[in-house]
């Protein structure tokens, strides 16, 4: 009788064991699952920021593109023979030479290609 009670005693520990077994794969699966979720989360979140990054590296780029469009329009204005002419005239007084201040300088080269 006594080995009639230690198999009776074993099928309880192998009901105990297939009773943890059964809920073993369950756990795996939903931390499988669960792990999974979180990662395609944090890429979404991830893509979220790097997108809000681009969006805003695009603007500063934009704005930098504006501004190197003025200063070429400023530096294009200082640059006009009309403004440099218009200083000198008023600023520094000057005229333009007359015929009696223009000195000719000529070269040996000059002198012989003439002759």
């Amino acid at each position: 009788m006594q080995s009639g009670e230690v198999i009776h005693g074993n099928a309880r520990v192998e009901e105990k064991v297939s009773a943890e077994l059964k809920y073993s794969p369950f756990i795996i699966v939903t931390l499988v699952l669960m792990a999974v979720a979180l990662v395609y989360v944090w890429s979404h979140i991830r893509m979220t920021e790097l997108e809000y990054m681009v969006a805003e590296e695009m603007s500063i780029k934009e704005n930098l593109l504006e501004a190197q469009r003025k200063l070429k329009v400023e530096i294009a204005t200082l640059k006009s023979p009309q403004r440099i002419e218009a200083i000198a005239k008023d600023k520094l007084h000057m005229s333009y030479p007359t015929r009696d201040q223009v000195i000719i300088l000529t070269t040996e080269d000059d002198t012989a290609k003439s002759n």
